[in-house]
């Protein structure tokens, strides 16, 4: 049985018409010791279905654990949200754990913008992260129930196109509980930077951009 719907598909069709940019979604998954990995690779095989611009491989970790190091992968199920094409680019956006319920909107925003090639950010992030040279790494703790939670992946993934010095990974806290007990996430969306900074709920941009400061500084 399909995940998607078929009003789902007919408005993701439209959606994808619209894509400037081939996308190449990346997964890594396994057959045993992981509850949605193969739910996770049915929904970018069907996506894949609605554009000719989206194509998916899937890779098995245990098997392909130097293809998962060469994209820093470490957690399964993961996806990977790249321009594909001739100018082949990895921005550093990565989904741990199935991106479902009100999270699917923020996977479909991601293949859009990767596709697009812009961030959408304002001017005044663009400047400081033109200047960042140091690594950047966020973490957004969700949960698939949480309304809230697909703005802060978003703009998570809008800071990592910007710069080849951040990523932005989305990571399904039930999924990795011992991931989510070591960063303290009692509540959704919470952001970690660097380990050594965090924010909760799903903070404005400049908000955000105050945070990726102090946790460069520290």
């Amino acid at each position: 049985m399909p995940l998607l719907q078929e009003q789902d598909r007919q408005f993701l069709i439209e959606k994808f018409s619209e894509l400037q940019n081939p996308v190449n979604l990346i997964v890594f998954t396994q057959e045993e010791d992981c509850q949605y990995c193969a739910e996770t690779a049915e929904l970018a095989g069907e996506l894949a279905e609605l554009s000719d611009k989206i194509n998916v491989d899937v890779y098995d970790y245990p098997s392909n654990l130097d293809i998962a190091a060469q994209y820093d992968v470490d957690k399964i199920p993961a996806t990977i949200v790249m321009q594909g094409g001739d100018n082949v680019k990895d921005y550093g956006i990565r989904y741990y754990g199935i991106p479902s319920g009100y999270e699917f909107s923020s996977y479909i925003e991601a293949i859009t913008l990767v596709s697009s090639g812009e961030s959408g950010l304002m001017a005044e992030t663009k400047e400081w992260i033109a200047s960042l040279e140091t690594p950047v790494e966020l973490q957004v703790f969700v949960t698939p129930t949480c309304p809230h939670c697909p703005r802060a992946v978003v703009l998570a993934h809008q800071l990592a196109m910007e710069s080849d010095f951040i990523t932005g990974h989305m990571v399904e806290a039930m999924e990795f509980p011992e991931l989510s007990a070591q960063y303290q996430v009692q509540g959704v969306p919470r952001t970690v930077i660097n380990d050594n900074t965090h924010m909760e709920g799903a903070a404005p941009e400049m908000m955000l951009l105050d945070k990726l400061k102090q946790a460069v500084a520290a």
